[in-house]
């Protein structure tokens, strides 16, 4: 079965919840505030596409492919990359909401994420080592058999990183933030 092939189109304001994105493989596409909120986007491939303003939660990723893929003011509330085909998979995050979001064993390494929300996302047995989050908020985040080498959280905060149970030599993180280091240990500072 042939998947079509549709490069350099744009999408605006589309609701996709309503007529469904057609299973094809979509090159250098951007798509921009267009609704995808609870769609099955299994199988389905992008690669070098643009997210501008658009609302992907809850979105079925099933064998997905991002590659080199930008979401950008994106919703992505409970999104599972883990389901997603993980080969060459590339992305950037630019003030996204990535709540409730699974990166179980996903390896995501030198990823920028910008001024993002992560509220009770799942990073267990992640690889996000050399990645940058700027900006980010890890309020409930779970982060366990974690690697972090290298990866820089010098202006994230709300983190709760437990160093024994992650692997995190070289990580950055702000003296200011160190609680979210410590905290497993229940001792106070001042």
């Amino acid at each position: 079965m042939n998947i079509p092939f549709i490069a350099d189109k744009t999408y605006r304001n589309k609701d996709f919840t309503l007529t469904e994105l057609p299973k094809a493989e979509y090159d250098n596409c951007m798509f921009i505030n267009c609704n995808f909120n609870a769609c099955y986007l299994s199988t389905i491939t992008f690669l070098e596409c643009q997210f501008i303003d658009c609302d992907l939660s809850n979105s079925k990723t099933s064998d997905t492919t991002f590659k080199d893929v930008a979401f950008e003011n994106c919703k992505l509330l409970g999104v599972l990359f883990n389901d997603c085909n993980q080969l060459l998979m590339s992305m950037t995050f630019n003030n996204c909401q990535l709540n409730f979001a699974s990166f179980y064993k996903v390896k995501l390494i030198n990823t920028k994420f910008t001024n993002c929300q992560f509220e009770k996302t799942e990073f267990t047995e992640a690889n996000v080592s050399k990645s940058v989050f700027d900006n980010c908020n890890f309020k409930y985040a779970i982060f366990f058999n974690t690697n972090i080498e290298q990866a820089n959280f010098l202006t994230s905060y709300n983190y709760s990183i437990h160093p024994e149970n992650n692997k995190i030599k070289g990580a950055k993180f702000s003296k200011d933030q160190i609680q979210g280091l410590l905290d497993h240990y229940k001792i106070q500072i001042s």
